[in-house]
């Protein structure tokens, strides 16, 4: 697709600018880092994304001094150019979105992450590379990005607001409440959220992984309702599908006020007292 954005980067522009001393390219997995290991794009520091991403001791991020401490342990300073890429591939966009949400400027993605570099050819290898530690001040944190519970409940029924599933039919409909083909665990109750359009994030991709054209996208968000003119928010079980989708509407759309509800389903789902449609 045709590069809409700065946030959105190529193969071809990870290659280009590899021995860029600000530039930080980024592999998050799930639980570890196994994937990581068998093989990564060259330069790249593998993640595990509850490890760096969240707070040790409550369903929460790192604050702000926590957060500059982890990125200078990591290489980075406020400067860096950090480039996410996930395996799966939703789990780089909440990387991306767990940095705007934490205060970073220059935060990307590869498009199509490792299923688009191998596709055009590109070599993945083992061995790690040294980490110079970075220098990072705190900054403050973007709420403007995110949606909490009690935001998303107040916002059933309100015309302003548009909110948006981003899981599969079966999870939406009531039928499981994860993947296809995974485990069916994660929450109490199985449903989705009262007046929700479903909007799988699969359907913005084309089969590398890789965006399909902005005028295509746009065309299905405005169809589950996810017009510019609305906030927008986003969930879908744990929150990375949902990311992706939030960064297709900020970063190669346009959107001004779009969320990432990171309680998502696994929240929602078994709170108490919280609605729920099948």
């Amino acid at each position: 697709m045709e590069q809409q954005s700065k946030a959105l980067v190529t193969p071809e522009w990870i290659i280009a600018n590899r021995d860029n001393p600000k530039l930080v390219l980024i592999e998050i997995d799930t639980d570890d880092t196994s994937a990581f290991e068998q093989g990564h794009i060259p330069g790249a520091t593998g993640w595990a994304w509850k490890e760096v991403l969240w707070d040790r001791n409550m369903r929460e991020f790192p604050d702000p001094q926590e957060f500059a401490r982890r990125m200078e342990r990591f290489g980075i300073s406020n400067d860096s150019i950090v480039v996410f890429y996930g395996d799966p591939v939703e789990f780089g966009f909440y990387g991306w979105w767990t940095f705007k949400y934490c205060g970073h400027d220059d935060v990307r993605m590869l498009d199509g992450g490792k299923k688009r570099w191998r596709a055009e050819g590109h070599q993945l290898v083992t061995d790690t590379k040294a980490i110079t530690p970075g220098v990072y001040e705190p900054r403050p944190r973007r709420d403007d990005i995110r949606a909490l519970k009690d935001e998303v409940v107040k916002s059933i029924g309100d015309n302003a607001v548009a909110i948006l599933d981003n899981r599969s039919d079966d999870e939406f409909y009531g039928r499981s409440n994860n993947l296809p083909g995974k485990p069916d665990f994660g929450a109490e109750r199985y449903g989705h959220i009262p007046g929700a359009k479903q909007l799988n994030f699969v359907n913005l991709l084309d089969e590398t992984e890789s965006f399909l054209d902005p005028a295509a996208i746009r065309q299905k968000l405005e169809n589950a309702g996810a017009t510019p003119d609305k906030r927008v928010i986003c969930y879908c079980r744990r929150s990375h599908r949902a990311a992706l989708v939030c960064f297709t509407m900020i970063e190669l759309l346009g959107y001004t006020d779009v969320r990432n509800y990171d309680g998502s389903w696994t929240e929602w789902g078994t709170a108490v007292g919280t609605p729920i449609e099948r």
